[in-house]
């Protein structure tokens, strides 16, 4: 999809300056994205990670499970924006082109959003404090994603060769555990979908589908006590 919306950009740009006769994208109409079923860590690779992570990382790793952030908001958390024991403010991301602070995905500039912290997350609070510069975590500091496989840090390839079943392994699988630990303890996905992020319901709901399967004969059962006890 993006690759679709870089293209028409381009050549757009191209027709509008003259340098094609006709609009090579009238009538195009976009594809359509089908998404399929995401692959979730497990808790044991989650308890596995942790084992092998360097310090900085493994606070990378409990901010994506416990909170839902994604890899640059974990990177650009800041111990000045734990603003009650179980909530943390989500201000900023490192992005990854320019690794660099800038604005949350699907956000304007200087608007944030808040997210429950564990007691998961709490028990590092303690280490962001002693390790932080200027509140940031040392995570904070320019390098490239995992999954980009630019220059990964040491502590970073050796989660890379950590045992993980296969499925669900990089770090963007923390994030994914979050949802479905979320989900699966029965908190609503509208919820879910703002701690996230997403910049609609509908984004979570194509995603995490199928981590809510007995919602459907949940609901049922529960409509069926109250018609019996009207009838």
């Amino acid at each position: 999809m993006n690759i679709f919306r870089v293209l028409k950009t381009t050549l757009r740009d191209a027709y509008a300056k003259g340098a094609m006769a006709d609009d090579p994208v009238k009538g195009v109409q976009k594809p359509e994205c089908v998404r399929g079923t995401v692959a979730i860590s497990s808790l044991a690779y989650v308890t596995k990670a942790l084992a092998v992570a360097g310090e900085e990382l493994a606070l990378e790793i409990v901010v994506m499970a416990g909170c839902g952030l994604r890899n640059g908001e974990a990177r650009a958390v800041n111990v000045h924006n734990v603003v009650a024991q179980d909530v943390c403010q989500v201000r900023e991301q490192i992005h990854s082109n320019t690794l660099k602070p800038a604005k949350l995905k699907h956000r304007k500039a200087g608007e944030f959003r808040e997210v429950p912290l564990p007691r998961f997350g709490r028990r590092s609070s303690a280490t962001w404090r002693s390790t932080a510069h200027e509140g940031r975590l040392p995570a904070a500091r320019p390098r490239r994603l995992l999954h980009r496989g630019h220059g990964a840090a040491p502590s970073e390839e050796a989660l890379r060769g950590s045992p993980t079943g296969g499925r669900g392994d990089g770090l963007y699988g923390f994030r994914r555990y979050f949802a479905s630990n979320a989900l699966g303890n029965g908190i609503p996905i509208t919820d879910v979908a703002e701690w996230m992020g997403h910049k609609s319901i509908e984004e979570t709901y194509r995603t995490y589908r199928d981590l809510m399967p007995g919602s459907i004969t949940k609901a049922a059962r529960s409509l069926d006590v109250g018609l019996w006890e009207a009838a």
